[in-house]
């Protein structure tokens, strides 16, 4: 490599260049190949010069060491003085290295590019065979759950005479080993917590597998369409189908009377107690069972609307707003079959918090009871009521004052429309974790027993208002307590399975 101070090299330049080089290594200026121009930075050049074979004429790729030893330095400065040549330093030959790089690309770059081709072919032929496997796994999971959620019809058995009903229940011993059903747990094996009652006498029609609270809430375990906001279309007239009548018929005859003593034996089996739960039929509600457009817009699950039968219905805002009358709630019978002694309804919303306090003012509630957290992993209900005072559509509430308790928070409210006042207590109980169990009944008995306090002491009044989130879980455990407490202290005997069958119509 020669280092020359030279703008630019012409042919006459390049020429007598050739010849001091040539003179400096004792050839001919034939014999004298320059192959490139390498590296040009300001006016600094860099010549790669290399012999050339006499007999041959192309390049013999000699080492620099030894073209270095040949060459006299002297001679070379004599010679191309006007040059400015700064420096003389070894390089490895160019053509050469154009030769191996041509022939690397020749054989070992030809089957580099294979080798890169035939992976990614692999690769990809690899990809699409497992999403091909992957989804004949997911239609062989959805087919396999379709036929576990298949629902098998067996006869109902009728209702016993009097004198039989009598033997029937002598019969039923804590001795007696009840029959065993074979329970189909969830892949995620969630237990539905909500009252459970021991293996009924009377086997139920349904044979269904536990459905977790979060299914049954709306989830995309099933589809539901609604219908409700399509129009003005004929009114629709639901015809029960054979299956719908039997689990009607269940729900409203199914009954299992337990003592004091009966009860304590069948608590120690809550597998048992999961078998006759999971007998006893859903009550869902088709979407166009309910006259009302719109509706969807103030239910929090899509799958859990109010049974038409028993449905609140608020007082119209005005003759052509049918929406305002509407709210996900339903009168829930009592004790024996008190009409209208709860209202079970879900967790306020953030457009339906008005419509829950005209409730409360229409139905002159004494109690409301809410059982859930405002957020559990997602929104399960709204802050509904004021830190003091706040005014909601044509009703103020007022706050009096709060109490904080072990498990649940107590608040007196008064509620004003006009010159009307109502006094209202508000429960909120925060220790019942979603989806499961508390881990003791005692604070829930509490609050029964508190609860039921208030209501005896607001005789003439309206049902006790209770909510969770979707109010049918929690909400129903309440109330299945509350009444399955009072039947055991008026009776003693309990039908928890007749309670939770009166609940499934109710709601």
């Amino acid at each position: 490599t020669l280092q020359m101070d030279v703008n630019k090299l012409n042919i006459t330049l390049l020429r007598i260049f050739r010849q001091g080089v040539a003179a400096a290594l004792g050839l001919l200026p034939q014999q004298v190949h320059i192959n490139r121009l390498l590296e040009r930075t300001s006016c600094i050049k860099q010549l790669f010069v290399s012999p050339v074979n006499r007999k041959s004429g192309i390049s013999d790729a000699l080492p620099s060491e030894e073209v270095l030893r040949s060459l006299n330095i002297n001679v070379l400065h004599q010679s191309l003085s006007q040059f400015g040549i700064i420096e003389v330093s070894p390089e490895k030959n160019v053509l050469q290295g154009q030769r191996e790089a041509d022939k690397i690309w020749s054989k070992e770059g030809f089957y580099a590019v294979v080798i890169f081709l035939s992976i990614f072919v692999i690769i990809v032929t690899c990809l699409m065979i497992l999403y091909r496997l992957k989804e004949k796994f997911q239609l062989s999971l959805r087919q396999d759950k379709e036929k576990n959620q298949e629902i098998h019809l067996s006869p109902i058995a009728l209702q016993p005479t009097q004198s039989e009903a009598k033997t029937v229940n002598s019969m039923v011993q804590p001795e007696q080993a009840p029959r065993v059903l074979n329970v189909v747990v969830d892949p995620q094996g969630r237990c539905t917590p909500e009252i459970k009652a021991a293996t009924s006498a009377c086997p139920s029609p349904f044979k269904m597998k536990p459905i977790g609270l979060q299914e049954r809430r709306g989830s995309n375990v099933s589809l539901t369409l609604d219908m409700s906001s399509l129009g003005n279309v004929e009114p629709f007239v639901a015809i029960p189908t054979p299956r719908e009548k039997v689990a009607m018929e269940y729900l409203q005859s199914a009954s299992r009377i337990l003592t004091r003593s009966q009860l304590r034996d069948v608590v120690a089996s809550s597998h048992l107690l999961q078998s006759e739960f999971m007998e006893i039929p859903m009550n869902f509600v088709d979407p166009k069972e309910i006259d009302v457009p719109r509706h969807g817009t103030k239910n929090r699950y899509k799958t859990i609307l109010p049974n038409p039968l028993s449905r609140v219905c608020l007082r119209p805002k005005n003759v052509t707003d049918s929406l305002s009358t509407y709210i996900n709630a339903n009168y829930i019978r009592g004790y024996s079959g008190e009409e209208k002694a709860f209202i079970a309804t879900q967790g306020p919303m953030i457009n339906t918090v008005n419509d829950f306090w005209q409730m409360v003012w229409q139905e002159d509630s004494p109690v409301i009871v809410m059982i859930t957290k405002l957020k559990e992993k997602n929104e399960k209900c709204v802050l509904y009521w004021p830190e003091k005072r706040g005014i909601y559509g044509k009703v103020e509430v007022l706050v009096i004052s709060v109490k904080e308790c072990d498990n649940y928070t107590v608040r007196n409210l008064v509620l004003k429309q006009g010159s009307h006042t109502q006094h209202v207590k508000h429960y909120w109980y925060t220790s019942w974790p979603d989806h499961k169990t508390p881990d003791s009944a005692q604070p829930l008995l509490q609050l029964m027993l508190d609860v039921e306090e208030d209501r005896l002491a607001s005789v003439g009044r309206g049902p006790v208002v209770v909510h969770c989130s979707a109010g049918i879980g929690r909400t129903g455990c309440f109330i299945a307590t509350s009444i399955g407490c009072r039947q055991l202290k008026e009776e003693g005997v309990v039908d928890t399975l007749s309670i939770v069958c009166q609940l499934r119509v109710d709601r």
